[in-house]
């Protein structure tokens, strides 16, 4: 595919990119303030910005908000410790500077979490007087429609077929609107949100709005139970995946984004703004392992919805949508040109049709907790474990037929082994359950059942061939989420078998510290890239294993590849530490804390 020549000044469009939101609403911001994707009044819905997919010629003003200061030589970007709001700062060849501060509010008001579907964007000189241009050009229908603008005294209204925007701002319209470079005297505040008049003072209401919401997520930060190391990549990741909540419902998106291409001009450009079961599952699980529990209870009442919706026929789709929409039809947005010209961008994603039977399995290792954990507000109990086992007549009816697998193969289905682990992995957590609410016999049965499973698995996912355990039943081939037989606890670390299968993994599907999903070719060919979340479960395998020394070297590679803002993609091209795949990706941050929990030197070596 060829891409046209960059005929403008524009950057270039990276995923050097800060996530700001609230969890109703996100954002992603680039190195100089220029906000590229926002999508509103939901994650999944039109983008308002979309300058990151329509960046063929770099990154246009179209499409974007932006903030620029004239003759600019350096900015710096950084988020307030604890919290998810955004400071960056640029620097003109006078050494003036101009400080933008940009979040999106989230505190409590009246006994509830006042969440807006809203930007705030605060300016302000650090010293002299920068000449500087704002600029706010939204658009609808993926570009499509340019909004109708209309003007107040101190707010625009931007009107598209999707939405109506209102901008409440003390920076002089004029300038605004017609792109004016002027001097930065003073602090300024821009509100981005819904089409209501504001009651305060707009920048007395900025500097009040950034107050309590730093305040809040200083508080949620305080309340981590963190490990020794690592601490400022852990309390990242944790930000970042509890953005990706859909508070309102409780639904966790695999990520912001659609379309990001895991490789250059591969076509394997996905739309991740839904709940994937699977993926909400170990975001729940990170988050657990820090202590915080309230992102598990909301989307347990989410996933409730969905079990009481799928009551009827039992088979649970591996996704929905975050209001609990079944349909996500895929489609192709052809004015949209991608990320960096490589399209498709698709809208949906047809992984909503697939059978993927470790489902059953993610849906009751998410709510197992619930059984154990006396903190919690609503504790599972007799009639919730019913309602789990429901799910494990599923896994136990499916663990063993073909499904698409974990990676969604969109022409090829087979008895994968990670699809039966998580099979197992239901009815041995039903034992454990049943025990919990004394129900002994439930337990046993439950407990046989997951003994045939395993049996099932150590004979016919084991590859005499290849000396470890392959991707399918009676297969060769190497899969690296077959590792996830030591997270779930399938067998013990030191299980030769399972010895062997990081060793063979590690000839094959490794670059240095850097693991792909998997060897064969699939409907795209061979993976260029490598997978983020697979190159962390190498590194739990080689900590159970006692390679210790190994596995925090490989972490601390991974680390090394973050963003700038400690933020991960799903890909990375091994060569050039170059992120790609859709972004943030949840998958990637819940590696950041397993590694960090499981290599952490403990408190008590210090304290």
């Amino acid at each position: 595919m060829s891409h046209p020549s960059v005929v403008s000044n524009a950057p270039a469009a990276s995923l050097d990119l800060a996530m700001i939101g609230n969890c109703a609403i996100s954002a992603l911001v680039d190195a100089t303030a220029h906000v590229v994707w926002c999508c509103m009044p939901r994650f999944d819905s039109t983008p308002v910005f979309d300058a990151l997919l329509q960046s063929a010629n770099g990154v246009p003003e179209s499409g974007a908000m932006a903030m620029e200061i004239e003759g600019m030589v350096r900015s710096e970007q950084s988020y307030d410790h604890g919290t998810a709001i955004l400071r960056t700062r640029m620097w003109d060849a006078q050494g003036q500077c101009v400080e933008v501060v940009d979040f999106a509010p989230r505190f409590v008001t009246r006994d509830r979490v006042f969440r807006p579907a809203q930007l705030v964007r605060r300016i302000r000189p650090l010293s002299g007087r920068p000449r500087i241009r704002v600029t706010v050009r939204p658009h609808g229908g993926w570009g499509a429609e340019q909004p109708q603008v209309t003007r107040g005294s101190h707010h625009v209204r931007f009107v598209m077929p999707e939405i109506t925007l209102r901008l409440n701002t003390s920076v002089p319209i004029t300038y605004l609107l017609d792109g004016t470079w002027f001097a930065l005297d003073r602090e300024m505040s821009l509100f981005l949100g819904p089409d209501e008049t504001m009651a305060g003072a707009i920048d007395d209401t900025a500097r009040e709005f950034e107050d309590q919401t730093s305040l809040m997520w200083r508080h949620w930060t305080h309340r981590l139970a963190l490990p020794l190391d690592y601490q400022d990549a852990v309390i990242r990741a944790a930000i970042t995946l509890k953005l990706c909540q859909y508070e309102e419902t409780g639904a966790i998106v695999a990520a912001m984004t659609t379309s990001l291409p895991e490789a250059p001009d591969s076509g394997r450009n996905w739309d991740y703004r839904f709940c994937w079961l699977r993926d909400a599952f170990f975001v729940v699980r990170a988050l657990n392992g820090l202590s915080e529990v309230g992102t598990m209870e909301k989307y347990l009442g989410w996933l409730a919805n969905v079990l009481h919706k799928e009551a009827g026929s039992g088979h649970v789709q591996p996704l929905y949508g975050i209001g609990l929409e079944r349909e996500l039809a895929e489609s192709f947005v052809p004015q949209a040109q991608g990320y960096r010209g490589m399209g498709p961008v698709r809208i949906g994603n047809q992984a909503h049709e697939h059978f993927q039977h470790d489902t059953y399995g993610n849906i009751i290792l998410a709510a197992a907790q619930s059984f154990h954990d006396h903190r919690l507000f609503h504790r599972g109990d007799a009639s919730d474990f019913a309602a789990l086992e429901t799910m494990g007549e599923q896994a136990w009816r499916l663990h063993d037929q073909p499904d698409a697998g974990i990676w969604e193969l969109r022409t090829r289905a087979r008895i994968h082994t990670s699809s039966s682990l998580m099979c197992w992995a239901a009815c041995d957590r039903l034992a454990h359950i049943a025990h919990r609410v004394a129900l002994p016999g439930r337990a046993a049965f439950w407990r046989d059942r997951a003994d045939v499973i395993r049996s099932k698995i150590l004979q016919f996912a084991w590859s005499e061939k290849r000396n470890a355990y392959a991707e399918s039943f009676g297969g060769s081939e190497l899969d690296a989420s077959v590792l996830l037989m030591g997270e779930v606890g399938f067998v013990p670390p030191n299980d030769p078998r399972f010895i062997s299968t990081v060793e063979a993994m590690e000839k094959t599907l490794c670059d240095g510290p850097f693991m792909r999903r998997y060897e064969a070719a699939d409907d795209f060919g061979r993976p260029e890239t490598t997978f983020n979340i697979c190159s962390f479960w190498r590194v739990d395998a080689l900590a159970r294993i006692g390679r210790r020394d190994e596995a925090r070297a490989a972490f601390e590679a991974l680390l090394a590849r973050r963003n700038p803002l400690g933020i991960l993609s799903e890909d990375m091209n091994p060569d050039t530490g170059e992120l790609w795949g859709n972004f943030p990706q949840t998958y990637s941050m819940v590696g950041i804390i397993h590694g960090a929990l499981r290599l952490s030197a403990p408190w008590d070596s210090v304290v």
